[in-house]
């Protein structure tokens, strides 16, 4: 590893909703977000923008202002995707402060983020029954005849 890289402070965190994975990768910078390479301010659909924006609302632009945050995500349909952004940006600015601030401060932010809702940190175990024999789903059973 050359000696620039290992300069470089960097953190890797993941959200995950249903089947959609979204990994955040958080270096120093000047308060950029980019989602599969957008601006994140282009999130579709429109109506669930609010949701990726709500880790930011919740802390205050200015914990943001000295981190970029450059998200993948993968799988899952749209709405899945939204939770899984959500989430990995509210796990990648707690791990930043872990290892690059302090302990107290990381506190407070973890505190005022599951005050909010738990699942910006703890993923939803919630998952897709699967399909049974004998009927049209994972609970739907076939319709009975006597004649």
């Amino acid at each position: 590893m050359t000696e620039a890289a290992a300069r470089i402070k960097s953190v890797q965190t993941f959200g995950r909703k249903k089947t959609a994975i979204a990994v955040a990768y958080v270096t120093q910078g000047k308060g950029l977000i980019k989602i599969n390479g957008r601006p994140w301010t282009l999130v579709e659909p429109e109506i669930l923008r609010y949701k990726v924006f709500e880790p930011v609302l919740l802390l205050g632009a200015q914990r943001f202002s000295s981190i970029d945050i450059r998200i993948r995500v993968k799988g899952g349909g749209y709405v899945s995707q939204i939770y899984a952004i959500r989430q990995c940006i509210a796990k990648a600015i707690v791990a930043w402060y872990q290892k690059y601030v302090d302990e107290a401060t990381k506190k407070e932010i973890k505190e005022i983020l599951v005050q909010y809702d738990k699942y910006l940190l703890v993923g939803d175990p919630r998952r897709s029954e699967p399909k049974k024999f004998g009927g049209r789903g994972a609970r739907a059973r076939f319709q009975k005849s006597y004649r």
